[in-house]
């Protein structure tokens, strides 16, 4: 059972960041910056919203849309081709970057998940396991997550082989035997396949 606190950042206006897609072998890192609306908690599914790792997909797709509406979001993204330039930790950055960028709102206290990776200003914290304690991390969790997978899907049609519409870009045995097999796409992160290849 999470506790009240998990929730006191509606209240509190705080906006939340959170990143998925960082250990995949293909595609982008995406981030979500949010702000829930005080309204969310006039319907009780607010309180479902929850760790996005924790949930069934279905309940991650009924949840992002509810999000979606109760909130102000924006996404940001850095690309295979950044993360192979910049490596995965700057490349997660930057996409945290154009998110909160893309939201505009400054005013606000901002709470990012993980350990601190970066200076914004003196009204960010980063929040070890902070999907697991408040809830606009959560949420960001759970619309980055689902945009991400989105986007992976559609990239599954162009790239069949490698069954991403089912492992969602991770480095599952088949997917990394489809890459022996068939070789490298121009989506994957070629800085993460050097163990693979040799």
């Amino acid at each position: 059972m999470l506790e009240n606190n998990f929730f006191k950042d509606i209240d509190n206006e705080t906006i939340g960041v959170d990143e998925v897609g960082r250990g995949a072998l293909v595609g982008p890192v995406v981030s979500c910056a949010i702000l829930l609306h005080k309204k969310i908690k006039d319907d009780a599914l607010y309180k479902e919203i929850n760790d996005s790792k924790k949930l069934s997909e279905k309940k991650r797709i009924i949840l992002s849309e509810f999000i979606k509406q109760n909130s102000v979001f924006s996404i940001g993204i850095a690309s295979n081709i950044e993360i192979d330039r910049l490596n995965i930790l700057n490349a997660t950055i930057l996409s945290m970057k154009r998110a909160l960028k893309k939201l505009s709102i400054s005013t606000n206290t901002i709470k990012i998940d993980g350990s601190k990776i970066f200076n914004l200003n003196e009204k960010t914290f980063f929040v070890k396991k902070g999907d697991q304690k408040s809830v606009t991390i959560a949420a960001a969790s759970i619309v980055a997550k689902c945009y991400r997978d989105k986007v992976i899907k559609k990239l599954a049609v162009i790239h069949p082989f490698y069954e991403w519409e089912k492992n969602k870009g991770y480095g599952t045995k088949k997917h990394v035997n489809a890459i022996k097999k068939f070789g490298v796409s121009q989506l994957h992160r070629k800085s993460f396949l050097s163990k693979i290849l040799d």
